[in-house]
Protein backbone atom coordinates (compact mmCIF):
# COMPACT_ATOMS: atom_id res chain seq x y z
CA UNK A 1 0.00 0.00 0.00
CA UNK A 2 1.63 3.23 -1.18
CA UNK A 3 -0.02 6.22 0.48
CA UNK A 4 2.18 9.31 0.96
CA UNK A 5 -0.58 10.88 3.06
CA UNK A 6 -0.58 7.96 5.51
CA UNK A 7 1.56 8.11 8.65
CA UNK A 8 4.56 5.80 8.42
CA UNK A 9 5.29 3.48 11.30
CA UNK A 10 8.04 1.03 12.24
CA UNK A 11 7.17 -1.76 14.66
CA UNK A 12 10.10 -3.63 16.15
CA UNK A 13 8.72 -7.08 16.90
CA UNK A 14 10.15 -9.53 19.42
CA UNK A 15 9.56 -12.93 17.85
CA UNK A 16 10.79 -15.00 20.79
CA UNK A 17 13.48 -17.69 20.69
CA UNK A 18 12.38 -19.11 17.36
CA UNK A 19 9.14 -21.08 17.51
CA UNK A 20 6.37 -19.26 15.67
CA UNK A 21 3.76 -20.09 18.31
CA UNK A 22 5.71 -18.08 20.89
CA UNK A 23 4.74 -14.84 19.14
CA UNK A 24 2.43 -12.60 21.14
CA UNK A 25 -0.96 -11.61 19.70
CA UNK A 26 0.34 -8.05 19.40
CA UNK A 27 3.37 -9.25 17.44
CA UNK A 28 1.20 -11.25 15.04
CA UNK A 29 -1.06 -8.22 14.51
CA UNK A 30 1.90 -5.97 13.73
CA UNK A 31 3.19 -8.43 11.13
CA UNK A 32 -0.28 -8.78 9.59
CA UNK A 33 -0.64 -5.01 9.20
CA UNK A 34 2.82 -4.43 7.70
CA UNK A 35 3.50 -3.39 4.12
CA UNK A 36 7.15 -4.38 4.58
CA UNK A 37 8.40 -7.20 6.81
CA UNK A 38 12.11 -7.41 7.66
CA UNK A 39 12.92 -10.62 9.46
CA UNK A 40 15.96 -12.47 10.81
CA UNK A 41 15.70 -15.66 8.75
CA UNK A 42 18.57 -17.43 10.52
CA UNK A 43 17.10 -16.80 13.99
CA UNK A 44 13.32 -16.98 13.56
CA UNK A 45 11.26 -19.80 12.06
CA UNK A 46 9.71 -19.08 8.66
CA UNK A 47 6.24 -19.86 10.02
CA UNK A 48 6.09 -16.34 11.53
CA UNK A 49 5.64 -15.07 7.98
CA UNK A 50 2.29 -16.82 7.79
CA UNK A 51 0.92 -13.76 9.57
CA UNK A 52 2.14 -11.44 6.78
CA UNK A 53 -0.18 -10.23 4.01
CA UNK A 54 0.21 -11.97 0.64
CA UNK A 55 1.22 -8.65 -0.93
CA UNK A 56 3.71 -7.66 1.80
CA UNK A 57 7.32 -7.09 0.79
CA UNK A 58 9.53 -9.59 2.65
CA UNK A 59 13.21 -8.79 3.30
CA UNK A 60 15.81 -10.95 5.04
CA UNK A 61 17.87 -8.89 7.50
CA UNK A 62 20.78 -11.36 7.32
CA UNK A 63 21.99 -9.64 4.15
CA UNK A 64 21.28 -6.11 5.39
CA UNK A 65 23.41 -3.59 7.28
CA UNK A 66 21.91 -0.94 9.57
CA UNK A 67 22.18 1.50 6.67
CA UNK A 68 20.18 -0.85 4.46
CA UNK A 69 17.47 -1.14 7.10
CA UNK A 70 17.35 2.62 7.63
CA UNK A 71 16.94 3.08 3.88
CA UNK A 72 13.78 0.96 4.13
CA UNK A 73 12.56 3.15 6.99
CA UNK A 74 13.21 6.23 4.87
CA UNK A 75 11.13 4.72 2.08
CA UNK A 76 8.40 3.91 4.58
CA UNK A 77 8.33 7.56 5.66
CA UNK A 78 8.23 8.80 2.08
CA UNK A 79 5.49 6.43 0.94
CA UNK A 80 3.44 6.23 4.14
CA UNK A 81 4.20 2.54 4.76
CA UNK A 82 4.02 0.30 7.81
CA UNK A 83 7.14 -1.76 8.47
CA UNK A 84 7.52 -4.71 10.87
CA UNK A 85 11.10 -5.43 11.86
CA UNK A 86 11.15 -8.95 13.34
CA UNK A 87 13.92 -9.69 15.84
CA UNK A 88 14.62 -12.95 17.64
CA UNK A 89 14.07 -13.09 21.39
CA UNK A 90 13.19 -9.84 23.11
CA UNK A 91 14.20 -6.54 21.47
CA UNK A 92 15.45 -5.22 24.82
CA UNK A 93 18.40 -7.67 24.77
CA UNK A 94 21.21 -7.69 22.18
CA UNK A 95 18.88 -6.82 19.32
CA UNK A 96 20.45 -3.67 17.87
CA UNK A 97 17.16 -2.03 18.81
CA UNK A 98 18.24 1.32 20.20
CA UNK A 99 20.23 2.33 17.14
CA UNK A 100 17.12 1.76 15.01
CA UNK A 101 14.93 3.73 17.39
CA UNK A 102 17.44 6.59 17.31
CA UNK A 103 17.51 6.63 13.48
CA UNK A 104 13.73 6.59 13.31
CA UNK A 105 13.63 9.55 15.69
CA UNK A 106 15.96 11.43 13.36
CA UNK A 107 13.69 10.58 10.42
CA UNK A 108 10.54 11.52 12.31
CA UNK A 109 9.09 8.01 11.95
CA UNK A 110 6.83 6.62 14.67
CA UNK A 111 8.21 3.53 16.42
CA UNK A 112 6.51 0.86 18.51
CA UNK A 113 8.39 -1.94 20.25
CA UNK A 114 6.59 -5.23 20.86
CA UNK A 115 8.31 -7.31 23.57
CA UNK A 116 9.05 -10.97 22.98
CA UNK A 117 9.93 -14.09 24.94
CA UNK A 118 13.65 -14.03 25.71
CA UNK A 119 15.62 -17.20 25.09
CA UNK A 120 16.73 -17.33 28.73
CA UNK A 121 13.15 -17.69 29.95
CA UNK A 122 12.42 -20.18 27.15
CA UNK A 123 15.38 -22.29 28.31
CA UNK A 124 14.17 -22.21 31.92
CA UNK A 125 10.71 -23.31 30.77
CA UNK A 126 12.09 -26.11 28.61
CA UNK A 127 14.24 -27.31 31.51
CA UNK A 128 11.33 -27.12 33.95
CA UNK A 129 13.19 -24.77 36.30
CA UNK A 130 12.47 -21.54 38.12
CA UNK A 131 15.51 -19.27 38.17
CA UNK A 132 14.74 -17.56 41.49
CA UNK A 133 14.50 -20.04 44.34
CA UNK A 134 13.76 -18.88 47.93
CA UNK A 135 16.86 -18.91 50.14
CA UNK A 136 19.06 -19.89 47.16
CA UNK A 137 18.90 -17.21 44.44
CA UNK A 138 16.69 -14.16 44.14
CA UNK A 139 18.40 -12.45 41.21
CA UNK A 140 19.20 -13.27 37.60
CA UNK A 141 22.20 -11.75 35.80
CA UNK A 142 21.92 -11.51 32.01
CA UNK A 143 25.30 -11.06 30.39
CA UNK A 144 27.79 -12.21 27.76
CA UNK A 145 31.47 -13.10 27.73
CA UNK A 146 33.89 -10.26 27.06
CA UNK A 147 36.34 -10.25 24.18
CA UNK A 148 33.79 -10.64 21.41
CA UNK A 149 32.70 -8.26 18.67
CA UNK A 150 31.23 -5.78 21.15
CA UNK A 151 33.58 -4.63 23.95
CA UNK A 152 32.31 -5.04 27.51
CA UNK A 153 32.21 -1.93 29.71
CA UNK A 154 34.57 -1.97 32.72
CA UNK A 155 33.28 -4.04 35.62
CA UNK A 156 30.91 -6.13 33.49
CA UNK A 157 33.17 -9.14 33.04
CA UNK A 158 31.63 -12.56 33.74
CA UNK A 159 34.06 -13.10 36.61
CA UNK A 160 32.74 -9.96 38.33
CA UNK A 161 29.10 -10.97 38.02
CA UNK A 162 29.95 -14.50 39.14
CA UNK A 163 30.98 -13.15 42.54
CA UNK A 164 27.29 -12.71 43.34
CA UNK A 165 26.80 -16.49 43.24
CA UNK A 166 23.25 -16.13 41.93
CA UNK A 167 21.68 -17.37 38.69
CA UNK A 168 23.36 -16.24 35.49
CA UNK A 169 22.18 -16.41 31.88
CA UNK A 170 25.18 -16.13 29.59
CA UNK A 171 24.53 -15.33 25.94
CA UNK A 172 26.77 -15.33 22.85
CA UNK A 173 29.66 -17.20 24.48
CA UNK A 174 29.68 -20.81 23.27
CA UNK A 175 32.65 -20.31 20.94
CA UNK A 176 34.84 -19.60 23.99
CA UNK A 177 33.47 -22.12 26.48
CA UNK A 178 36.86 -22.66 28.12
CA UNK A 179 37.20 -18.97 28.89
CA UNK A 180 33.63 -18.90 30.18
CA UNK A 181 34.24 -21.79 32.59
CA UNK A 182 37.48 -20.20 33.79
CA UNK A 183 35.83 -16.86 34.54
CA UNK A 184 32.89 -18.49 36.33
CA UNK A 185 35.31 -20.35 38.59
CA UNK A 186 37.49 -17.28 39.10
CA UNK A 187 34.38 -15.41 40.23
CA UNK A 188 33.77 -17.96 42.98
CA UNK A 189 31.30 -20.55 41.74
CA UNK A 190 32.22 -24.09 42.93
CA UNK A 191 33.24 -26.55 40.22
CA UNK A 192 30.05 -28.60 40.78
CA UNK A 193 27.74 -25.64 40.14
CA UNK A 194 24.99 -26.84 37.77
CA UNK A 195 24.86 -25.56 34.19
CA UNK A 196 22.20 -25.92 31.52
CA UNK A 197 23.53 -25.66 27.98
CA UNK A 198 20.74 -24.86 25.54
CA UNK A 199 21.05 -24.91 21.76
CA UNK A 200 18.27 -23.54 19.53
CA UNK A 201 15.66 -23.71 22.25
CA UNK A 202 12.07 -24.00 20.89
CA UNK A 203 13.32 -25.12 17.46
CA UNK A 204 12.85 -28.70 16.20
CA UNK A 205 16.63 -29.09 16.69
CA UNK A 206 16.42 -28.01 20.35
CA UNK A 207 19.14 -29.51 22.53
CA UNK A 208 19.27 -29.22 26.33
CA UNK A 209 22.35 -30.51 28.13
CA UNK A 210 22.96 -30.57 31.87
CA UNK A 211 26.49 -30.42 33.20
CA UNK A 212 28.60 -28.54 35.76
CA UNK A 213 31.11 -25.76 35.38
CA UNK A 214 33.82 -28.41 35.62
CA UNK A 215 32.45 -30.20 32.55
CA UNK A 216 31.08 -27.17 30.68
CA UNK A 217 33.88 -26.88 28.12
CA UNK A 218 33.99 -30.59 27.26
CA UNK A 219 30.19 -30.71 26.96
CA UNK A 220 30.12 -27.81 24.51
CA UNK A 221 32.98 -29.18 22.42
CA UNK A 222 31.61 -32.71 22.39
CA UNK A 223 28.43 -31.43 20.73
CA UNK A 224 30.27 -28.88 18.55
CA UNK A 225 28.19 -25.96 19.74
CA UNK A 226 29.24 -22.43 18.87
CA UNK A 227 26.14 -20.59 17.65
CA UNK A 228 22.57 -20.20 18.95
CA UNK A 229 23.64 -21.48 22.39
CA UNK A 230 22.84 -20.06 25.82
CA UNK A 231 24.05 -21.03 29.28
CA UNK A 232 22.12 -20.96 32.54
CA UNK A 233 24.41 -21.19 35.55
CA UNK A 234 23.85 -21.28 39.30
CA UNK A 235 22.74 -23.27 42.34
CA UNK A 236 19.04 -22.57 41.69
CA UNK A 237 19.15 -24.99 38.75
CA UNK A 238 19.24 -27.98 41.07
CA UNK A 239 17.80 -26.58 44.31
CA UNK A 240 14.60 -27.86 45.90
CA UNK A 241 12.94 -28.11 49.29
CA UNK A 242 12.42 -24.41 49.95
CA UNK A 243 9.14 -22.56 49.87
CA UNK A 244 8.04 -19.12 48.73
CA UNK A 245 6.32 -17.03 51.39
CA UNK A 246 3.91 -15.63 48.81
CA UNK A 247 1.52 -18.59 49.02
CA UNK A 248 2.24 -19.49 52.62
CA UNK A 249 -0.96 -19.49 54.75
CA UNK A 250 0.86 -17.18 57.15
CA UNK A 251 1.39 -14.53 54.50
CA UNK A 252 -1.28 -11.89 53.91
CA UNK A 253 -1.97 -9.34 51.18
CA UNK A 254 -4.87 -7.24 49.95
CA UNK A 255 -6.88 -10.27 48.81
CA UNK A 256 -6.12 -12.84 51.50
CA UNK A 257 -5.91 -12.85 55.28
CA UNK A 258 -3.19 -14.77 57.06
CA UNK A 259 -3.95 -17.74 59.27
CA UNK A 260 -2.89 -16.58 62.78
CA UNK A 261 -1.11 -19.82 63.72
CA UNK A 262 0.68 -20.03 60.37
CA UNK A 263 1.55 -16.32 60.64
CA UNK A 264 3.23 -16.89 63.99
CA UNK A 265 5.15 -19.88 62.65
CA UNK A 266 6.31 -17.90 59.63
CA UNK A 267 7.60 -15.09 61.83
CA UNK A 268 9.48 -17.56 64.00
CA UNK A 269 11.06 -19.16 60.93
CA UNK A 270 12.48 -15.75 59.94
CA UNK A 271 14.22 -15.55 63.28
Amino acid sequence: MNDPGRTAKVTIVGAGPGAADLLTFRAAKAIAEADIVIWAASLVQAAVLEHARPDAEILDSAAMSLEDVVAVYERARRDGLRCARIHSGDPALWGGTQEQVDRCAELGVEVEIVPGVSSFSAVAAAAGRELTIPEVAQSVVLTRLGGGKTPMPPGEEVREFARHGTTMAVFLSAARSGQLAAELLEGGYPTDTPVIVAHQVSWPEELLLRCTIATLEETVKAHRLWKHTLFLVGPALSASGTRSHLYHPGHFHGFRRADPVARRALRESRG
